[in-house]
């Protein structure tokens, strides 16, 4: 076991709707457009010292929307163009199942997050998870850690139809990924 003194803190972020504008399932890389503010957000990520982690359910696969291919294309064109404006990811997780296969690793299920724990020794009770639904809110309560909900993607549609039937509020509801970044910097790591 890690040196629990030496653990780094992460952030873990969904893709669609928080990177990426969301357009359903994206079934192809053309479809794949990072909103402009991502690649610095990111930037000043990584230059704090965070781990920066992809976290993404693509159930699609299961369904047989598109191949498992498609979304490691999907990540090389993310990665690319995020190494291309100085930024980086330092890991992608995504889990292919469908929920009725009930994958420990398919959010709201921490299996991702735990994986991503030991690979890069981090802890998870003072990291982040940032995504535009409640499942990724749900996620980051299930291991410990603090959730943050974005307006972008499905976020705006989540407050305004569902918010009343959350058990508990997110940490914090900001406009976007870059409002998100400017919160989480100024919190104690």
């Amino acid at each position: 076991m890690p040196d629990p003194s030496r653990l780094r803190t992460a952030v873990f972020l969904d893709r669609d709707g928080t990177i990426c504008e969301e357009v359903g399932y994206l079934n192809h890389v053309s479809r794949f457009r990072m909103f402009p503010f991502v690649a610095a957000s990111l930037r000043r990520l990584n230059e704090a010292g965070y781990r920066v982690i992809v976290v993404s359910n693509q159930s699609g696969v299961a369904r047989g929307y598109f191949p498992e291919s498609l979304v490691k294309e999907v990540t090389h064109r993310m990665t690319q163009q995020l190494s291309e404006a100085g930024a980086r990811v330092d890991a992608v997780y995504y889990c292919t199942h469908a929920s009725a296969e009930n994958c420990p690793c398919r959010k709201p299920k921490t299996g991702m997050l735990e994986c991503a724990a030991r690979e890069h020794q981090i802890d998870l009770q003072r990291s982040f998870v940032v995504g535009d639904r409640y499942i990724d809110i749900e996620l980051a309560r299930n291991a410990k850690a603090r959730g943050i909900l974005v307006r972008t993607g499905y976020g705006e549609g989540e407050l305004a139809w569902r918010e009343a039937k959350w058990p508990a509020p997110p940490d914090l509801i900001a406009d976007d990924l870059a409002q998100a970044v400017d919160w989480i910097l100024r919190q104690p790591q």
